[in-house]
């Protein structure tokens, strides 16, 4: 019995330390396919990659999300005002063949960040899992 709970704290403690499983970025598409114009605007931002936009399409976006050369999200910028007043998105777009979203994040930036600096909403609609999205870094 007790050669049983050192083998089963062995066992446990080794999958603690195990790293992390490799991310699985083939099905994602590749960065060179993103629009005429875009233009990198940040590094690797932990959890959503490096940012990517046409200044043109800017605040709203979309602004692609991009990691290890491989689009992972794309996201949008709403004004907090823009919100309170009604304004509506019928028809927000990427580009043609993006991967289905896994899951959405909208976050709400009461004091704007570096880029729009106003209150705003972020909206990143993610194509990898949030344990993936983890290992961004």
């Amino acid at each position: 019995m007790k050669y049983a709970l050192l083998i089963t704290a062995g066992v446990a403690a080794l999958a603690l330390a195990s790293p992390a499983r490799a991310l699985d970025l083939s099905a994602l598409p590749d960065a060179s396919a993103m629009p005429e114009g875009v233009q990198q605007l940040s590094p690797v931002v932990p959890g959503m990659g490096e940012h990517w936009a046409n200044p043109a399409d800017l605040p709203l976006g979309p602004i692609y999300c991009v990691f290890e050369g491989k689009i992972v999200c794309i996201e949008f910028m709403m004004a907090q005002e823009d919100f309170a007043a009604g304004e509506s998105w019928p028809d927000l777009r990427g580009m043609e063949g993006l991967p289905p979203v896994n899951h959405v994040n909208i976050g709400f930036e009461p004091q704007g960040h570096k880029g729009y600096e106003i209150p705003h909403y972020d909206m990143h609609l993610y194509f990898l899992s949030t344990d993936d999205m983890a290992q961004v870094r």
